[in-house]
């Protein structure tokens, strides 16, 4: 055991405590946190620096404003509705279509039959804080469904993949594409059961999936390779992710996009506390890539210059792969 803790140690794999000490505690100030914890806000301040998101068509936050549900929705076939305050997708119900047979009854991404009674009474659960980070009030975001892009209908199930940065002072350092599948009910949520494929930062081209701590080759629905898909507006992608320094003030931040087949890529909400399964998707330790950071940043840099030095940084045939099995022990 005390092996390999010395052989990850030295692959540059970031502990959850480390990580914790080291860079949340670091350089995530307290008084920021809002910014990333209150998807209202965090969609505000994304607005107003020119970034773009999903449309947001309506915010529940008192219980008698439940009943505005049906008009806020009304001739719309798809939307989302997701927690304020939430984490990890606990909360997020996703409306793929209306039946055509009944307007108060709507299907899921996962094809769940869901009735709107249903729908508000999980709205009202929300707004109660059952989905709160901290147990107290929230609200209620209904907005856009994004319709994802179709490079990526092979290797998703019913859902919207979406993409993950780790963006640390102000440069990308790591990136994977979350997979949606059958065990995962449509989510793209790594502890709900949704494939991570790392994602080589110089190109944009995906590489081996986990699941678990299981390394994938192919979507375990569909069949289809996980590796060699090339994400489409990547530079932008980068761009938009090193920002988020500037949007939050934080240091150490995950960076949540989709690439919608209309709209383009489209960030959906910022983590403060993201995880550290990404090593394993990439088979790369945190480690290395925060200290080279450490090595060559420069305040002066803007976020173009920041994504620009990701790329030629981060490419991933430099890097050497982990010791997948001392992880997975």
């Amino acid at each position: 055991m005390l092996q390999a803790v010395k052989r990850l140690r030295k692959a540059g794999v970031l502990g959850l405590n480390e990580r914790n000490a080291e860079l949340i505690m670091r350089l995530n100030p307290r008084r920021y946190y809002p910014r990333i914890d209150d998807k209202v806000l965090t969609k505000k301040l994304a607005i107003e620096a020119g970034m773009a998101v999903p449309e947001l068509y309506g915010v529940i936050d008192h219980q008698g404003d439940v009943r505005r549900f049906a008009e806020i929705v009304d001739g719309r076939e798809s939307f989302v509705i997701k927690p304020a305050q939430g984490s990890g997708g606990d909360g997020i119900i996703v409306i793929a279509s209306r039946t055509r047979r009944r307007r108060d009854s709507f299907r899921t991404a996962g094809g769940m039959l869901i009735t709107q009674a249903e729908l508000e009474h999980h709205i009202s659960n929300i707004v109660s804080g059952q989905y709160s980070l901290s147990g107290g009030k929230d609200a209620a975001l209904i907005e856009y469904c994004v319709q994802f892009d179709p490079l990526f209908e092979q290797v998703s199930y019913q859902g919207v993949p979406d993409i993950r940065v780790i963006v640390y002072r102000g440069y990308p350092i790591m990136a994977m594409v979350r997979l949606p599948t059958r065990s995962s009910d449509g989510k793209a949520n790594l502890h709900q059961g949704a494939v991570g494929a790392g994602v080589d930062l110089s190109t944009g081209m995906t590489l081996k999936g986990v699941l678990g701590n299981d390394v994938v080759e192919e979507h375990p629905d569909t069949g289809a390779p996980i590796a060699g898909l090339r994400i489409p507006h990547w530079d932008f992608i980068l761009q938009s992710s090193a920002r988020a320094l500037e949007v939050t003030g934080l240091g150490y931040v995950g960076v949540d996009m989709v690439i919608d087949r209309h709209l383009g890529p489209l960030i959906l909400e910022m983590n403060a506390r993201p995880g550290l399964n990404i090593q394993i998707a990439n088979g790369v330790g945190l480690g290395g890539r925060v200290a080279r950071i450490d090595e060559i940043w420069n305040a002066a840099d803007d976020p173009v210059t920041r994504a620009q030095i990701a790329r030629r940084e981060f490419a991933a045939e430099r890097q050497e792969s982990l010791p997948l099995g001392d992880i997975a022990a």
